[in-house]
């Protein structure tokens, strides 16, 4: 099989199935070589690998990871990219096609089935619209992840990987910083994409933490006060807590929390590190 990385290939099989390209799901084709090689690379994938793709298209990384791993399961919304896929991937005997959502499949079942419960490798060149809530699922979900390395949008992969103080930092970067660590594996431009992109592209690579880096004893609560502390960035951790239906609590009592954690009571939400929303959130939950 023609590799797809060659823009030309990538054309004919388009040509050949008459292919429209659908706007809602978001879909640009990678048609870069080393682009591909980087991500597989990154994900350190070997033949002992089960890897999970969300998102194959045309199965232009699908081959690369069919060569590379020890079995390849690839879910794709679009039924019209069925066929193509069946034909792109007709060589490969290590792969399965799901036609489904990603965010409706128990990926925790395939896991077990496929790869008896080991940790997985999931790759994605993931529409921008739907980043944050396959990649939160994949890691609330409890499946066990060795890593996801995904093609993302420039600055959603910034946003994961930033610390206290940037402008980009906020709730998802530490969600994502509480599950795994971030590593930005390469900036990829418009052009490595048909069509191409009005942004910039980047691959991160979230290497799951055996265990969360910090510990909270309530979980849930810790992100109700994540979320609660930047909703509205411009106020006081205080305001900001106080203004939120996430957190329900007189305003002496999340003052008080602001003290015993030992930090300006007029601070704003985006200094504190994951540590400090940690240990806040712990001292919460014992005046609840």
């Amino acid at each position: 099989m023609a590799s797809l990385g060659n823009p030309k290939n990538t054309i004919e099989i388009l040509n050949k199935y008459h292919f429209v390209f659908q706007k809602k799901f978001g879909q640009n084709f990678l048609i870069d070589t080393h682009v591909l090689e980087k991500i597989i690379a990154a994900a350190g994938i070997t033949k002992d690998d089960m890897v999970l793709e969300i998102g194959p298209g045309i199965g232009t990384m699908t081959q690369y990871l069919c060569e590379n791993a020890r079995e390849v399961v690839a879910v794709e919304i679009d039924k019209k990219l069925i066929p193509i896929l069946e034909d792109t991937l007709s060589e490969y005997d290590n792969v399965t096609v799901i036609n489904e959502d990603i965010l409706k499949v128990d990926i925790k079942k395939l896991a077990e089935e496929k790869n008896h419960g080991k940790p997985i490798k999931v790759v994605a060149n993931l529409p921008y619209y739907i980043t944050t809530p396959i990649i939160m699922g994949l890691f609330e979900s409890k499946v066990p992840i060795d890593n996801i390395t995904v093609m993302v949008q420039k600055e959603v992969a910034d946003r994961m990987e930033v610390g206290p103080g940037t402008k980009d930092y906020g709730a998802l970067s530490l969600a994502v910083q509480y599950y795994a660590k971030p590593y930005i594996v390469a900036n990829v431009p418009a052009n490595c994409f048909m069509p191409r992109p009005n942004v910039g592209s980047a691959v991160i690579r979230l290497t799951r933490h055996q265990n969360p880096p910090v510990v909270a004893d309530d979980e849930d609560l810790m992100f109700r006060i994540i979320r609660a502390s930047f909703n509205q960035r411009r106020k006081t951790l205080l305001n900001g807590l106080n203004n939120s239906s996430e957190v329900n609590l007189p305003k002496e009592t999340i003052l008080e929390a602001i003290h015993e954690l030992e930090v300006a009571e007029n601070i704003r939400g985006e200094a504190l590190t994951l540590e400090q929303f940690a240990k806040l959130s712990n001292i919460i939950k014992r005046k609840l």
